[in-house]
């Protein structure tokens, strides 16, 4: 109670006082109440009306996101990340500080073993919560502006090779995994948007297909004169009558899903000996190979679908031996 009070003060005095001003005010205000109790006040009534209180201020938030444009799946991941901080701090949002979120993430690293990359996710969820708060006038600052990226290892993502293109074309027993093999590494759309395709998408005359990405934001993707031919060939080969554009190869021909893709791709990669092959490694190395032939890279952010361009360039690995032979040519 006693730090809703100091918040409240805060956000009073905040249009009159510089940054630091405020934080000393706030520092101030906490040192003096920790020496006073509010008597009178039904403790037992507050702490359970804590938890409560969290879940409400979680389940606006979502709606905020929900409007903003998330997927359920990201939605699904700020609940279940948020909801484990407010059961191992029990505390309201208000009152929740710095030491207490590096507490957390510190044992939850701990506890589950988790990567650097782990930790910085749940910390940029737990930013733009508490960000969401201090735009919303619940808390003054966020705790989370004191706690810096976390360092993670940049490792070059591997990608698949010419080579490893058409080994898995030849371990295809059948004309729907090679039309799916071919529609991936031509366009390099996602697993999600490829499930959701329909017969109806794809505009053989100009090699192209609309798909519906993150955000539900349509894009224009292109597929090669490869993919084309082996497309056709599949679903003239159909004998069902089920819109979606790749189905299961057993009655009832049900509408392929995420894990039904993957689970393919895995045994074609492991019948070609070929390590890791999942869809996203073929929309990594559509990128790496558009942006190695020359394709400009706001071009190919654009075929990705991607907001910002940096995330464009952590697909993309660099062709060491481009490298050598430039090189070679400016400066050997």
């Amino acid at each position: 109670m006693n730090q809703i009070i100091v918040n409240e003060i805060c956000r009073t005095m905040k249009p009159h006082l510089s940054d630091s001003q405020l934080d000393i005010l706030q520092e101030t205000l906490k040192h003096a109440f920790s020496h006073i109790r509010a008597d009178g006040l039904d403790l037992q009534n507050e702490d359970c009306n804590k938890g409560t209180n969290n879940f409400h201020i979680l389940n606006l938030f979502l709606s905020a996101k929900h409007v903003e444009g998330c997927s359920d799946k990201t939605l699904r991941y700020y609940s279940n990340t948020l909801s484990n901080l407010f059961h191992s701090v029990e505390k309201p949002v208000e009152e929740i500080t710095t030491d207490d979120l590096r507490l957390y993430l510190t044992t939850y690293q701990n506890l589950h073993h988790s990567s650097k990359v782990t930790i910085d996710n749940v910390r940029r969820i737990f930013s733009s919560f508490f960000v969401w708060l201090e735009d919303e006038d619940y808390i003054i600052k966020s705790p989370v502006r004191r706690i810096k990226k976390v360092r993670t290892s940049k490792l070059v993502k591997e990608t698949l090779s010419d080579e490893n293109l058409e080994m898995l074309r030849d371990h295809c027993k059948n004309t729907r995994d090679l039309a799916l093999i071919d529609l991936l590494s031509s366009t390099g759309i996602r697993v999600g948007e490829l499930v959701r395709l329909n017969r109806y998408d794809i505009n053989f005359h100009e090699r192209e297909c609309i798909v519906l990405g993150k955000g539900d934001k349509e894009r224009t993707v292109y597929f090669d004169a490869r993919a084309k031919i082996h497309l056709r060939f599949y679903l003239e080969s159909r004998t069902d009558d089920n819109p979606a554009l790749f189905v299961s190869l057993q009655k009832p021909h049900n509408r392929l899903s995420i894990s039904g893709v993957e689970y393919i791709l895995k045994r074609l990669g492991n019948e070609a000996q070929i390590a890791k092959v999942h869809p996203h490694k073929f929309r990594r190395t559509m990128a790496t190979m558009a942006i190695d032939k020359g394709m400009p890279i706001e071009q190919v952010q654009t075929l990705l679908g991607h907001v910002s361009i940096d995330t464009t360039l952590h697909y993309a690995a660099v062709n060491q031996n481009n490298v050598k032979i430039s090189h070679k040519k400016y400066l050997g």
